[in-house]
């Protein structure tokens, strides 16, 4: 008896120690990873990360990630880090699974002691200033799914290894210095989705199991082959076997073709440096004419002045324009006759001419004061071009002029007088409107801030306001109360034409929807292709949208807003890929934070409403409209999600901006 309850003793004894020691050994990883992330804290210079060192858990660190009490996910994207990462303290984080390092500043050769991190699937490195060969480790990680090392200066040739990486869906290379031809990798990287070599020094021809990605993933290189030009009609791509005897000639003739190739570009340049200079110098010139001799425009002829924006993709579509910031709002009513309208008559170049206008208050001027306004064309859209127009009394309006308007005359006006008759705080509303044969006019409120499209792809630069979550939930809430409010007239009631440059905003960023009811004006004509980024997939008519067609549109804005990127604009990874498509991608390899735009990683404890919110714009831009929510819907889940939204908008300060997360 006694010996058996030594037995147990001893057994008791092992089974507390055993779990101890696995207490105690768990805790020491993750002491390790502590302090590694202080080890690299302290070795990269650059913004602060706002780390409570005090915690003895790293766990709760902005942009750490930890599983079974180890770290396995680092994201520290676009705070600003620089320096060279020494070794030591990457390979400590053995349990990594994602490393994002992207958009900071970083130098030298990336650390070896990488390799170490044998769990690691997804590494995105790019926007950095990482030199030397493409590491050899890097082809050990057997694990990898997403390699981005594009925008770097890694120089050499790609390494053929990487043949091995058979789970491999994403290899970005592009923008480097990369050198040689691209390894023969047929029938291997089986996985392989999305492929980027462009812009580097590669030469040769582009192997057979690539020839499937498009053009962009190899442009900027000397390559040649499918999807390219054919090898046999690059010349270029031929050297010819030289006699050693004959070395020193041939190197001399190259030099002189080299030369004689500089001068050419030397002259070209220079011939196109000195045109546009005198371009200018004549732009310059008739501008100051213009503004000496002319006082007003005739809004009547500005057909002469429309201004074609050539540089969309930096500011947005800027589809209505009203992006230029200047006086305030001005609000044009007109006094009332009875019916809510009231005609003003002028007779111009001797035909008679009506201004409409809606609304029961006192008119504050005519259409002679508008024919004599200055105009400035804020931009060019769907259905027309929008001015600026300064009255001389100092009011500021929007004047829309429309195209391709195809309905009669009395069809025009029963149907641009049911927009009038909308009223909405979250809708730009229609103040008056002008008709003859050959101009149509609307005007509107001009508001200041802008669109929505200005403001999230417009300045870039250091004076750039960022949008943060909080006000991007209060205009997505602003923006669906809107559209709501239009599926409320009536079931086949719709806008047609939501997107991000039709969402304007008001002073303290409450949104605006503009445009309304004017796609049953004009012809089909009037639609670019541009539009089709918002588009739903069974929108085949642009004059005939149903209210899920809007749900959709609404969908993409709301993945523009959480993205920052404009739907219309970038190529989304791969060609031809659009912004629902590339989100559902990225959300189905459970890699969803790096969805979200870099300015909404900004800010602390909205994760779980920004995946809240992901959630509703997938929904709504889904393929089938049977499976999209209504707008009712949708407003009570942003609701839901942002009850703050509800109250008003109580926006962040510029200090919050310092209060950097991610996630």
């Amino acid at each position: 008896m006694a010996m058996q309850m030594q037995i147990e003793s001893q057994n008791i004894f092992l089974l507390l120690l055993l779990i101890i020691s696995t207490f105690s050994f768990s805790f020491s990883d993750l002491s390790s990873d502590r302090a590694a992330l202080l080890a690299l804290r302290s070795s990269v210079g650059g913004r602060t990360l706002l780390w409570n060192v005090y915690e003895a858990s790293p766990c709760k660190w902005a942009g750490v990630e930890c599983e079974q009490n180890r770290v396995t996910m680092l994201r520290l994207p676009g705070v600003a880090l620089s320096g060279q990462i020494p070794l030591g303290i990457l390979g400590n984080l053995t349990s990594l699974r994602t490393l994002s390092l992207r958009f900071n500043s970083l130098t030298s050769q990336l650390p070896s002691d990488l390799a170490s991190c044998s769990n690691l699937r997804n590494l995105y490195l790019q926007g950095n200033h990482f030199s030397g060969e493409v590491p050899l480790f890097l082809v050990g990680l057997h694990h990898l799914v997403r390699l981005n090392l594009a925008t770097n200066n890694f120089s050499g040739e790609i390494p053929s290894g990487f043949k091995n990486l058979t789970k491999l869906k994403t290899l970005f290379l592009e923008n480097n210095r990369l050198s040689g031809s691209i390894p023969g990798f047929d029938d291997v990287l089986p996985n392989l989705q999305q492929l980027n070599v462009s812009n580097n020094l590669l030469n040769g021809s582009i192997p057979k199991r690539f020839q499937t990605f498009g053009s962009n993933s190899f442009l900027g290189n000397s390559l040649c082959g499918k999807p390219l030009q054919d090898c046999g009609t690059k010349a270029s791509l031929v050297v010819p076997s030289t006699p050693s005897g004959t070395d020193e000639i041939s190197h001399g003739e190259k030099e002189k073709k080299k030369l004689s190739g500089g001068a050419i570009a030397g002259i070209v340049i220079g011939s196109v440096i000195g045109f546009l200079l005198i371009l200018l110098i004549l732009l310059i010139l008739c501008r100051k004419k213009s503004n000496r001799n002319t006082r007003s425009v005739d809004i009547t002829s500005l057909k002469q002045q429309e201004v074609e924006i050539v540089d969309d993709k930096a500011v947005g579509e800027m589809d209505n324009g009203y992006s230029v910031a200047a006086a305030a709002a001005a609000a044009m009513v007109g006094i009332g006759n009875g019916n809510g309208k009231t005609q003003v008559n002028s007779n111009v170049n001797g035909a008679t001419k009506k201004l409409v206008f809606f609304g029961n208050a006192a008119r504050v001027f005519d259409l002679e004061d508008l024919l004599r306004a200055s105009a400035e064309v804020l931009g060019k859209g769907t259905f027309g071009t929008a001015y600026k127009a300064v009255l001389e009394m100092g009011t500021i309006v929007a004047v829309k002029r429309l195209k391709d308007v195809t309905i009669s005359e009395r069809e025009f006006k029963d149907k641009i007088e049911g927009v009038g008759a909308v009223n909405h705080e979250n809708l730009v509303p229609l103040r008056a409107y002008y008709y003859s044969m050959d101009e149509k006019l609307l005007v509107y409120d001009y508001l200041t801030m802008g669109s929505l499209s200005a403001l999230l792809h417009g300045n870039k630069g250091a004076g750039r306001t960022p949008l943060n979550w909080e006000m991007r939930s209060l205009i997505a809430l602003g923006a669906a109360r809107g559209i709501e409010y239009l599926h409320t007239q009536g079931p086949n009631v719709s806008h047609g034409n939501i997107k991000s440059s039709n969402i304007l905003l008001t002073k303290s960023y409450e949104a605006r929807v503009s445009d309304f009811g004017l796609a049953h004006l004009v012809g089909p004509s009037s639609t670019p292709n541009r539009v089709a980024g918002y588009r739903a997939p069974e929108v085949t008519d642009p004059c005939k949208v149903s209210q899920k067609a809007d749900v959709y549109s609404f969908g993409v804005l709301l993945l523009e807003l959480l993205t920052g990127k404009a739907p219309t604009h970038a190529l989304l990874n791969e060609e031809g890929v659009d912004l629902p498509r590339w989100v559902q991608s990225i959300v189905k390899d459970e890699w969803t934070s790096e969805v979200f735009d870099l300015e909404l990683l900004r800010y602390q404890n909205v994760e779980e409403e920004m995946v809240q919110l992901l959630q509703l714009a997938i929904d709504c831009s889904a393929q089938y409209p049977d499976n999209r929510p209504s707008m009712s819907e949708v407003i009570k889940r942003i609701e839901e999600l942002h009850p703050s939204s509800t109250q008003g908008h109580h926006g962040l300060q510029p200090d919050d901006l310092d209060n950097i997360s991610s996630r």
